[in-house]
Order: structure tokens, then sequence, then C-alpha cells
């Protein structure tokens, strides 16, 4: 599975964040049944290194799973070398893209102004995740594309099932879900987990 060209195919990338490592396994098998193919372990998550080196064996050619709130190229790295096909940031750190690229997995480098963005795709990002993207709304998107419509948008922030498609039509390339598919809790019932594969499911149908 060519990460690059999944993230484009599935355009969901559920985000986990906060949950605890116990429910893990769980969480995971519940997004792949419910669709999900793509995946995002915050490393601001307890064990998130372990998370991420689990899971892609767990799931390796079924999924793919990346690291996300990757501050620097320290973190990058140890990231990889868990197992993570791709990186995203919350912010433009050009150091962070090369180290991303140099050692052979897809760069998502946080922007939210055209002059960011442009940066961070000049400097080898392959795509560009615009956060928060909620706060701007789909509009914003759509504006971006004008005189940038050669650089792939991942919007991240704010995004649920009501107006995802928005932003898809905007032109985002993919998008990055958070709390609205996986909330962070510190426990979870069967039912939670049903729930987020009926979530899934409905994400699911975006690709």
């Amino acid at each position: 599975m060519l990460t690059l060209e999944a993230i484009k195919q599935y355009k969901v990338i559920s985000i986990i964040r906060g949950v605890p490592s116990q429910y893990i396994p769980e969480v995971f098998d519940a997004l792949y049944e419910g669709g999900i193919r793509l995946v995002e372990v915050t490393l601001n998550t307890n064990n998130a290194l372990d998370m991420i080196e689990e899971m892609s064996k767990k799931y390796e050619g079924k999924m793919l799973i990346g690291a996300g709130t990757v501050m620097d190229e320290e973190s990058a790295c140890m990231a990889i070398g868990a197992g993570a096909k791709f990186v995203l940031t919350p912010i433009l750190n050009i150091p962070t893209i090369h180290a991303v690229k140099e050692r052979g997995a897809v760069c998502i480098s946080g922007a939210l102004t055209p002059t960011e963005i442009y940066t961070a795709y000049t400097h080898g990002s392959d795509l560009v995740k615009v956060f928060p993207a909620g706060s701007m709304g789909a509009g914003y998107i759509k504006d971006l594309k004008g005189p940038l419509p050669e650089i792939p948008i991942v919007p991240t922030g704010g995004i649920d099932v009501t107006n995802a498609a928005h932003y898809l039509e905007a032109g985002a390339v993919a998008l990055g879900i958070g709390s609205s598919l996986v909330p962070a809790k510190e426990q979870y019932s069967r039912e939670d987990f049903e729930t987020i594969k009926l979530k899934s499911q409905k994400f699911a149908l975006l690709a």
C-alpha cells in the first residue's frame, strides 16, 4: 500500500489523541471494521510510540499508521523508527520536513497562511495540513486553492460528518478527523466502540 496514494484514495485520517493504551486494540478494530484505513497517533498521547509500533505490525498491509503532533526532527525520527508511514506536524518546521523525507516517510506539514502553506510545500512536504481548519471554514480552503491549486491540502480541526464533504468539495485531498470520530476518554465501553464503528462507516463513504 503506497502511502501517499492511499491517503489521497481513502481521504479520512482518524486522529488518536488521549486514548489509554489498553483500549487501543478495540479502537483500531472499530475503525478498521468501519472502513477507516488511515490512523494518526499523536505523540502527546501516552505510550504513542508503542501504539504505533504494535498497531503497525497488527495491521500491516491493511491500515497505514502515522504519527501526529510531531514538533521536531528527533520526534519524527523516533516515530518513523516505530513504524509510522506518515508524519504530521501542527506547525511549520522545515528541518522536520527534511528529516521525514530523508527517511522515506510521507510528510504532512502544518501551516495556516498562504505563505506558510507555500513554504511547507516548496520545502518538500508531500501534503500540507491546514490547521486549525474549523476556525477558518471550508470557504478558506476554496480561497486557498485559487492561487495555490497545485498544493494538496489536508484540513484538520473542527471537522465532523456534517461538514466534511464541504471541505472536500472546496478542494481538500484528505481530512484529519479528531474527537468527532474518536473522543479522548479515560474509559471506553462496548457501546463506545460500536459508535466509533458506525461513525467510521459514515466517514468512509467520503472516499
